[in-house]
């Protein structure tokens, strides 16, 4: 409210007297103008009245155009590029200092935040209570870029719904349990571990553990600062080898592998609880029909029992073949205290907005 009451006031003290305006000075007007939403109209009409001190060329009024002018306001300024021919040349605008990047912690606290995480990753699943959410998977289709069912040079996927799941998800003694519960809002009965298509369960504890188990011996490595839903975030490089991975993928519960991969690891700066994991496969064999794999786990702050967990909030996982590419997003929504069935109703939320799940430059 601050900024856009001073920007009122520049536009005004302006508009009072039709005064000489150098190209920077034409910038900020046009800037404040838009904040405060001044019509085109009357914005080209105070510019009809300028006077520049400086030359307006071309690559000056394609900037100012970027800001988002409207046609009127373009014609006026092309006005007052002709008019401004005979004057100097704007001086080149001055550089805005680059911000400091902020330094990494040192080896040393990398070790012990890393080390307060593997207690906090190892312990996750047993500092859970007992719950029931609702899990909406979304589930798309796409032809590979360049595969047989791929568009002739299209290099993004179109990405097609296929359907929409909506799973009754309970966590009772450690243990998750998915029951289907519609599909595309119609009540169904099949059982969503043998459903056709890519599916996926383990979200609640066993990826994030799996990974810093001592026994996998993943290799962790600082990679940068990060913000996720307005939290600062340390965010870790790690690497597991094949022979120690854990990660099962199943293709047509014909063929499977297990391959080494590596990903980041996003930690709350002031917590050190996991907000993020990222995965990938790699080394997968040029045999298996599965080409590439990756994920995407975002946990987020949910209340149950009078206290906050940090818990799913969506998994975004990616399977490519030569011909098809296959995504599943899925939403972990409207927790609460475990009850019998009988006493929840079902139906598919909207889906969340990618803001959610938008990494964010350090703060």
């Amino acid at each position: 409210m601050r900024y856009r009451l001073v920007a009122a006031i520049f536009v005004v003290a302006l508009a009072a007297s039709a005064q000489s305006l150098s190209v920077a000075e034409l910038r900020s007007f046009l800037r404040s103008s838009i904040q405060i939403k001044q019509s085109d109209k009357e914005v080209a009409e105070y510019l009809s009245k300028a006077k520049l001190t400086e030359k307006l060329d071309d690559r000056g009024i394609e900037d100012l155009q970027a800001l988002g002018i409207g046609p009127r306001t373009l014609a006026a300024l092309r006005v007052l590029r002709d008019r401004s021919q005979s004057l100097a040349a704007a001086a080149p605008p001055v550089a805005e200092a680059a911000a400091k990047p902020i330094p990494p912690p040192s080896s040393e606290e990398q070790a012990a935040i890393l080390s307060e995480v593997r207690e906090y990753a190892l312990n996750y699943s047993k500092t859970l209570p007992d719950f029931i959410c609702t899990q909406v998977t979304r589930r798309y289709a796409a032809g590979t870029p360049g595969g047989r069912y791929g568009r002739r040079g299209e290099s993004d996927p179109s990405w097609q719904l296929q359907d929409t799941l909506t799973i009754r998800l309970s966590y009772f003694e450690q243990k998750e349990d998915y029951k289907l519960i519609l599909v595309n809002n119609t009540v169904t009965q099949q059982d969503y571990t043998k459903l056709d298509g890519a599916v996926s369960t383990g979200e609640f504890g066993s990826m994030m553990r799996e990974i810093f188990e001592p026994s996998t011996e993943a290799r962790f490595t600082w990679d940068h600062w990060a913000t996720l839903r307005g939290r600062a975030a340390l965010a870790f490089a790690y690497h597991v080898e094949q022979e120690r991975s854990q990660w099962m993928i199943d293709y047509e519960r014909k063929q499977h592998i297990i391959p080494a991969y590596d990903g980041l690891v996003y930690v709350d700066r002031e917590t050190h609880q996991v907000l993020r994991v990222t995965m990938a496969a790699r080394g997968i064999p040029s045999s298996f029909p599965i080409q590439q794999a990756e994920s995407v786990l975002d946990y987020d702050f949910q209340t149950l029992s009078g206290q906050r967990f940090l818990l799913p909030l969506k998994a975004d996982s990616r399977l490519k073949t030569s011909d098809v590419l296959s995504r599943l997003d899925e939403e972990f929504r409207v927790y609460r205290k475990y009850s019998a069935e009988s006493e929840i109703k079902y139906d598919t939320p909207d889906a969340l907005p990618d803001s959610q799940t938008k990494e964010q430059g350090p703060k």
